[in-house]
């Protein structure tokens, strides 16, 4: 990734990569109707808390998943109460850091990019963003 619009790059990459995710697990699991869902499965035991699915293994954490794909990128994701994918600008850098070419930006410059794709992101708590619907 050239440095010009890199951060945006990497914010689009990572959206991207959660809907890859979402395609993937759907497949794997046809009764999902979103990938929050999995906290509910590994919560009741009908799901291992970490795992393999598809290309990603993943690990269900608190209030969330982090799922790496075979090439070690890595996404980790939170679920608001309603079930929607938040993330943070920690979740954005670490997924810039696991690329194949790693990507070290600053939380200023992801904070920009961020704000920089609003309508498609939101910020649904301070410091805390979703793919609008």
């Amino acid at each position: 990734m050239e440095r010009v619009g890199a951060e945006r790059d990497l914010v689009l990459g990572y959206v991207h990569a959660l809907n890859a995710i979402d395609a993937a697990m759907r497949v794997a699991i046809p009764s999902l109707e979103r990938v929050a869902d999995v906290l509910g499965l590994a919560r009741s035991r009908r799901l291992s808390r970490r795992g393999h699915i598809g290309s990603y293994s993943y690990t269900v954490h608190g209030a969330g998943c982090r799922f790496v794909c075979d090439n070690g990128t890595e996404v980790d994701v939170d679920f608001a109460a309603d079930g929607s994918e938040v993330f943070d600008l920690w979740r954005l850098r670490w997924f810039g850091l696991s690329l194949p070419e790693p990507l070290d930006v600053t939380d200023q410059d992801l904070r920009s990019a961020v704000w920089s794709l609003q309508p498609l992101l939101i910020e649904v708590r301070p410091g805390w963003f979703s793919v609008a619907n």
